[in-house]
């Protein structure tokens, strides 16, 4: 069977469910509710991966278009880790037309520095400057 790759920015088309149970138990969402979810996703430039018209993998963006853009809840379901989708789908974030004009794109990650450095990501150049506060 020929495997079809594709990334939709078509918000009909997102598995909400598949989202927030991968989200649910992830270090950087835990807990996530569906309604959090849903609200994430009408709030985010949205982007679904497919394997044959199955969703197996997501990401989005939140942004003002112009300045700046974050890119969020980036994931491939592990059982289809591996084979390049997580690149697939970061390409195609990083190539949206709607966010071709941003200046500054930024994300966290704890364990994928590797992949996101091959999209010109690196490190804070002036850590000193970003506050936070979480609640």
């Amino acid at each position: 069977m020929l495997r079809q790759i594709y990334v939709s920015t078509d918000k009909q088309k997102l598995n909400v469910p598949f989202i927030q149970n991968f989200l649910k138990d992830i270090y950087w969402t835990a807990g996530r509710t569906s309604d959090e979810v849903q609200r994430t996703i009408d709030a985010s430039v949205c982007f679904g991966i497919y394997l044959n018209d199955v969703q197996i993998g997501f990401g989005r963006v939140i942004t003002d278009y112009v300045v700046f853009a974050y890119m969020m809840d980036v994931f491939i379901a592990e059982e289809h880790r591996g084979k390049g989708y997580s690149s697939i789908l970061i390409s195609a974030m990083m190539e949206e037309p709607s966010l071709k004009a941003v200046k500054i794109w930024r994300l966290a990650t704890r364990d994928a520095h590797f992949l996101y450095e091959k999209f010109g990501f690196k490190e804070l150049a002036f850590p000193e400057r970003m506050m936070e506060k979480i609640v």
